[in-house]
């Protein structure tokens, strides 16, 4: 017989423990978001039904992951399962040391205190909310140079999470290679609609980073979803896999930041990986001062061995294709009912514009959060705004628009199914019909750096 090709998406693992949600009524989420200053960050989780808020460490682990942390070895130094973790950090990035952190974001804060200092500048493609704050803190400049494509929601291209490789040039030759510490890569670039870059962007950016003499960087935070796309939209990739594909895009990069709670498929851990001796000895002086002894760097032996399993799982073919199907089958629901979201869809979420959906909302009232405001009243879904609010706040305490205010709908990995998906279109697609009475926000106070996590609003008009 031929092959069946069926359109119905399953997903490919089987559920064998569960947790409860919790359903809540209308006038219970409204009490709750305004005791929570209108910040769906300060929201009980009790308090959400279907929670999107970030990928990073709300997935559920496989079985083989929870053996492995049952089996770990927790000696404070020299523990094995360490050197499991160690093991398969180097065989997919092959990069020569291995520092693991707690999270992501400790491991830039250990790169970027190490490296740059004030007025240096670090290019990237599109630096995300911690990373473009560590840069900052080191007094440093975080500057974007995604291609003009990745700044056009609706434009349809492969690659949008490319580097614009000719402003990358302008750049070094503007502030000078002394200036420029680093060159980073985002992948998939997150900020931008979890768009990926191709392998022949990574490569050029690694061309010029070599010609130069500049270090170059990959936040690999997504780096198994990225491959999957480059495996499906590029050239001579159609028959390597996945893990093949990552080998080859690590190799052309000088070391990696990594939040293993994304695609290392864990609740909690990272690491950062370098080539450069010198570079590692120092980092590691600051990971005794600020995270742990360097083979367990803020984490506990069964965080290790649950990442590297976890690290080989996330480059699972089957694992890969429904994970990218699942967020394009809502997409494709939506476009369908003329929602606007950033196209193609991205690997890890769904990003609503809400700059175009709510137009009658200016970018210094907040549209992208307004609409996730609304999401959460009228469904008990919670999303994170990827806008103005997150950048809008510049270093010197002033405060301009975005470039786009969308509203990220992030999916928890093996955590939700297909019927939470279909419930979440439902969800949407009522807010956009009752857009048109949506209020802005006004801020009633803000931190002074990643003000996003604790800001407090109200809605205009009361």
């Amino acid at each position: 017989m031929h092959d069946f090709q069926p359109k119905t998406i399953i997903e490919p693992f089987r559920i064998r423990s569960v947790e409860p949600i919790h359903f809540t009524t209308s006038a219970q989420r409204e009490a709750a978001l305004q005791a929570a200053g209108y910040n769906p960050f300060l929201l009980r989780a009790d308090d959400v039904l279907i929670d999107l808020l970030t990928d990073s460490g709300t997935g559920a682990m496989s079985s083989r992951q929870w053996a492995g942390m049952i089996a770990s070895d927790e000696s404070y130094a020299g523990a094995s399962s360490f050197y499991r973790f160690e093991a398969a950090v180097r065989d997919i990035t092959g990069f020569k040391h291995v520092i693991p952190t707690h999270q992501g974001r400790a491991a830039e804060n250990i790169l970027f205190t190490t490296i740059a200092k004030p007025d240096d500048v670090i290019p990237n493609n599109t630096h995300f909310d911690t990373t473009r704050a560590h840069v900052e803190h080191a007094g440093a400049e975080a500057r974007d140079l995604v291609i003009a494509e990745g700044r056009q929601p609706r434009l349809i291209h492969p690659f949008k999470g490319n580097m614009d490789i000719a402003a990358l040039e302008a750049t070094i030759e503007q502030v000078g290679r002394e200036r420029i510490p680093a060159i980073l890569l985002t992948v998939t670039n997150n900020s931008g609609g979890g768009q990926p870059v191709s392998m022949a962007n990574v490569r050029a950016v690694s061309a010029v980073a070599r010609r130069h003499g500049i270090p170059f960087f990959i936040d690999a935070c997504r780096f198994a979803e990225n491959a999957w796309f480059i495996k499906t939209r590029e050239e001579g990739y159609a028959d390597k896999t996945p893990q093949e594909i990552a080998q080859e895009l690590f190799s052309y990069a000088d070391g990696c930041t990594m939040s293993a709670k994304k695609d290392g498929m864990a609740n909690i851990g990272g690491f950062l990986a370098v080539n450069n001796d010198e570079l590692a000895a120092k980092c590691r002086n600051l990971e005794i001062l600020t995270e742990g002894f360097p083979t367990y760097g803020g984490m506990a032996g069964y965080d290790l061995e649950a990442i590297a399993q976890g690290l080989y799982e996330a480059l699972d073919e089957h694992y890969l294709r429904y994970r990218i199907r699942s967020i394009a089958y809502l997409g494709d629901r939506l476009t369908a009912a003329g929602i606007p979201i950033v196209q193609p869809t991205g690997g890890h979420a769904v990003y609503l514009d809400a700059r175009e959906m709510l137009p009658h909302i200016p970018p210094m009232q907040y549209p992208g959060w307004a609409l996730n405001n609304a999401l959460y009243l009228l469904g008990g879904v919670r999303a994170v705004e990827i806008g103005t609010v997150m950048f809008g706040l510049q270093p010197d305490g002033t405060e301009q628009p975005a470039r786009m205010d969308l509203v990220r709908l992030a999916f928890p990995r093996r955590t939700y199914t297909q019927s939470h998906v279909d419930y979440l279109a439902e969800v949407i697609l009522e807010v956009n019909a009752r857009r048109e009475s949506l209020p802005g926000y006004r801020i009633v106070w803000q931190a002074p750096v990643l003000r996003h996590f604790t800001i407090r609003l109200e809605p205009l008009g009361g």
